[in-house]
């Protein structure tokens, strides 16, 4: 089968195209660790409030400017219910699910994780502006789902 010299190039150029994007995912996931995270951490999830870090769910400030929230979240609700931090400090969210699938979605920023029981996600974010932020969970877990909110405030 001959192909028209066009036809050549656009297949050459595509299989390049292919090839590098192959080549840059590789090189941002291996050399510079920008692969998503692996959820090795695992817990059970019948005994999340005997377990820690999860048996004293809370804001818990580990050094200067750097803060610890750890949160279980359940059937429509996140429990701490209000997390306060101050401006400019770094916060690192420790979170598992005890019943369904969840999710953590902070408007206005790029925090958006799936919170699965059995496995515990692992999200930090600099909070800058001072201000309320919006949690909310992006994941249907059930008939109560919509009510599933609770706020960061950013002093």
């Amino acid at each position: 089968m001959k192909l028209h010299r066009a036809e050549e190039i656009w297949l050459i150029i595509g299989v390049a195209i292919i090839i590098l994007s192959m080549v840059l995912t590789g090189y941002q996931a291996f050399a510079q660790g920008m692969a998503p995270p692996s959820g090795m951490e695992t817990i059970d999830p019948q005994k999340v409030s005997e377990t820690a870090p999860f048996d004293n769910p809370g804001v818990f400030e580990v050094g200067e400017n750097k803060y610890e929230v750890v949160m279980t979240l359940q059937a429509f609700s996140f429990t701490p219910n209000e997390i306060e931090v101050p401006a400019g400090s770094e916060v690192e969210f420790i979170m598992t699910s005890r019943d369904v699938v969840h999710g953590f979605q902070v408007a206005g920023t790029n925090i958006n994780a799936m919170v699965t029981p059995g496995h515990v996600q692992r999200i930090t974010q600099t909070f800058d502006e001072p201000g309320e932020y919006l949690v909310l969970c992006n994941e249907y877990c059930g008939a109560g789902h919509q009510m599933m909110a609770t706020t960061i405030i950013v002093k």
